[in-house]
């Protein structure tokens, strides 16, 4: 028997986490020989929670109430460092609460996790719901990273970990900043199965061309030694053809500068402090079962 963990970082929609828990029965319910349990991260939700009904596929589920309000990604690390303490769980799947991680899809996470015991599986993004113009942005995202980086970064938090990995990138402070980034810097080998971003259950899309400037950032600013080692050589190799290209070079030059300082000062969002347990109120956290 496989134990799966789900974690899901929920601020005040709390009508799309009842959907999604509903939609999460249904598409486990034919997966044999697993347990499934649920731990949902309250990221300080100015709505209160409405007390939670344990559907009949799923052995229970945890509400983690954060003190004060830290933000999805953060969410994300905390339920990780929180489940690093623990070993009843084989598995943790991670997953937004609004329906863009689509819950018809959990059945291939499992099943390639199930094929691949000792690796973890993300979910490969390779079509999204958003608009022409973003999905453009986005690829320039991608290519972006891909150029400063080096890596290939397709995918976001839905995925599933192993055991030993939710150990290992628990004791990684870059997890604060990005999941992604952290993944595929510190995980040495993954699986992937491809992965269609959903549409939210209530309610336009939460991602903003702002959000997309910061992720992006965000991921780079895990690589933050390589993206300096290959801007400093970007301006030398620019430096040989200064007398033919003279103010663009210069312009050049500067926006990699400016860009370094905003990797460096995203960077600075990744904070030892913030892994504390203190951040959560255990006094108000609770366990619902059948």
């Amino acid at each position: 028997m496989r134990r799966f963990t789900i974690l899901i970082p929920v601020y005040n929609d709390w009508q799309s986490l009842a959907k999604l828990l509903i939609e999460i029965n249904i598409n486990i319910k034919e997966i044999n020989e697993c347990e499934f349990n649920c731990i949902i991260v309250n990221d300080a939700s100015t709505i209160p929670a409405p007390e939670i009904k344990v559907p009949s596929n799923l052995e229970s589920i945890e509400l983690i109430n954060m003190k004060k309000n830290k933000g999805h990604a953060r969410c994300n690390a905390f339920g990780i460092r929180y489940l690093s303490k623990k070993n009843n769980y084989d598995h943790v799947i991670l997953m937004d609460g609004d329906g863009e991680d689509r819950p018809s899809e959990i059945k291939f996470l499992v099943e390639k996790a199930l094929i691949e015991k000792n690796k973890s599986v993300v979910a490969r993004r390779i079509k999204r719901s958003e608009g022409p113009f973003f999905q453009s942005l986005y690829q320039l995202h991608k290519i972006i990273t891909y150029l400063f980086t080096g890596k290939k970064i397709n995918f976001g938090n839905y995925s599933c970990l192993t055991f030993e990995d939710v150990k290992k990138l628990s004791t990684k402070i870059s997890l604060w900043s990005s999941f992604s980034g952290s993944v595929k810097n510190h995980i040495d080998q993954l699986s992937y199965i491809d992965s269609i971003r959903g549409l939210r259950y209530f309610g336009p899309s939460q991602m903003s061309l702002y959000k997309l400037g910061i992720h992006s950032f965000s991921i780079i600013a895990v690589f933050k030694k390589i993206v300096f080692i290959r801007s400093v050589l970007l301006i030398i190799i620019s430096s040989y053809f200064y007398n033919s290209l003279g103010f663009t070079l210069v312009l050049f030059q500067f926006l990699l500068v400016t860009f370094n300082l905003l990797i460096y000062l995203v960077s600075l969002r990744e904070n030892e402090k913030d892994f504390l347990d203190s951040d959560f109120n255990k006094e108000s956290s609770k366990i619902y079962t059948h």
